[in-house]
């Protein structure tokens, strides 16, 4: 799934919207009106003003203690007033990890120096990727530490949080028992407040572009007054 800014010169300046099909993700003009809110696993935007009383109640990434790749405790305070961006892998994956690992290091090195932006990677394997596990695959592939966070904790925990807090598998309507393998290349774009802004495919580098120019967009309205 994609999220592609488009411009077209021969319309008027308005916010363009339409299907693109088969969990296919809407394309939309992020120049105007930033970026939408979602709230549930058919990823249909919600466009919302940054003051809209809707927020207070609004879906929110759920609390929880998870445990990184140095053993610190990584939290949802951890992510206070940050915008970061959050997927799902193995240490052990053989197919589509290496490269989703692989563009998460595209969007380290692009926000490095900027300390408004996190990264952070769930263990679906927890029982294996112990912490020193996780260590090591971070020295392998160039991972920062307090950057980005690789974490292990709970596999109930974790599946509940891929599952009903950050939907990122494409399996639409289907019901999943707890052990069922989670397995997804999306990446999720979640803002300071815990609200998912974006959903993008992590093996697509179009989509990586987009979305860091959203990030970019989500900065703006960070530091505006």
């Amino acid at each position: 799934m994609a999220w592609r800014m488009k411009t077209f010169s021969w319309l008027p300046i308005s916010l363009l919207l339409f299907a693109a099909g088969c969990r296919e993700a809407a394309q939309y003009n992020t120049t105007v009106g930033g970026l939408p809110y979602f709230n549930e696993a058919t990823f249909t935007p919600h466009w919302l003003g940054p003051d809209s009383d809707s927020l207070a109640t609004f879906h929110r990434i759920s609390p929880f203690e998870l445990i990184d790749q140095q053993g610190e405790m990584i939290t949802e305070q951890t992510f206070s007033g940050k915008i970061y961006i959050a997927d799902f892998f193995f240490t052990s994956c053989p197919g589509i990890c290496p490269k989703m690992t692989k563009n998460m290091g595209v969007l380290q090195d692009e926000f490095l120096e900027d300390e408004n932006v996190l990264l952070l990677s769930h263990s679906v394997t927890p029982e294996h990727d112990s912490v020193p596990v996780l260590k090591a695959y971070a020295e392998e592939n160039g991972v920062v530490t307090g950057k980005w966070h690789l974490v292990t904790g709970p596999q109930e925990q974790i599946y509940k949080l891929g599952r009903k807090d950050y939907f990122v598998e494409e399996d639409l309507g289907l019901e999943k028992a707890v052990d069922d393998f989670l397995h997804t290349e999306n990446f999720v774009l979640v803002d300071q407040d815990r609200h998912i802004r974006g959903i993008y495919n992590g093996l697509n580098s179009a989509s990586v572009q987009q979305l860091i120019a959203d990030v970019h967009l989500l900065e703006v309205a960070l530091q505006a007054p």
